[in-house]
């Protein structure tokens, strides 16, 4: 560890005032917290983006859809096959309750499908807030993080500096070696600060834009399926 003039870190922070240890060990533990975060949420989407392009490509490649329903299972690895899977259930839903309910009554064909669009539509809409609210969980803890980090080292630099002021009026010297520990321990809150706010900031913007544009992929292939499924169901 380095020494910053003839004092290091660490005695930088055991020499510090009991109010400052605190802003220090919470702004440490914010960022270490901030840094799993990151680190969990960078996997999570990597893992979710390559899932779903996976998906995309077995779904555009022509296969049927019952079949591709029956291969992904009811646990799906990525957000665009969850959006899938809580259509074709639904629709699976609808086509076993119609097949129960079949006591020669002619069917309202253009209501039915009107209705069963809109449960469908319904599904997905909900599905896709579900799956991106899963992948925005925590991001809240960054942004507050990136926010009040700085605040926080401010705080413990104003306390510094006070008890820089408070030993030149106990030992009336305004000598270098009075207020310098003062200063010192003043600015290490300060740059402890920026550590845990700078890179949640980063990080919490970069996220936000990727969860955005995995959001609205799903909005489109929301759009796509509702109207594959039309189509479809205009053929039977």
């Amino acid at each position: 560890m380095e020494n910053v003039g003839s004092v290091s870190v660490f005695e930088l922070f055991w020499q510090a005032h009991i109010v400052v240890k605190m802003v220090m060990i919470g702004l440490l533990a914010a960022s270490v917290w901030s840094w799993k975060i990151i680190g969990d949420k960078f996997f999570q989407i990597c893992k979710s983006q390559a899932a779903s392009k996976t998906f995309e490509k077995a779904f555009w490649s022509g296969q049927n859809l019952d079949e591709l329903y029956r291969n992904i299972g009811h646990r799906p690895d990525n957000p665009m096959a969850a959006v899938f899977i809580s259509a074709m259930r639904e629709w699976k839903r609808s086509q076993d309750g119609a097949a129960g309910k079949q006591d020669g009554t002619p069917a309202k064909t253009e209501s039915n499908f009107i209705s069963l669009q809109m449960r469908i539509e319904k599904v997905m809409d909900v599905s896709i807030q579900r799956e991106v609210g899963a992948l925005e969980r925590h991001l809240m803890f960054l942004a507050t993080t990136g926010s009040a980090a700085p605040f926080v080292g401010l705080f413990g630099t104003v306390w510094g500096i006070m008890n820089s002021f408070t030993a030149i009026a106990a030992s009336k010297s305004t000598s270098l070696a009075v207020v310098a520990p003062g200063i010192a321990e003043a600015l290490f809150a300060t740059a402890i600060g920026l550590v845990a706010a700078i890179p949640a900031v980063i990080f919490y913007n970069k996220f936000s834009g990727e969860i955005g544009r995995i959001g609205q992929d799903l909005e489109n292939f929301a759009d796509e399926f509702s109207a594959i499924f039309s189509r479809q169901f205009e053929n039977k």
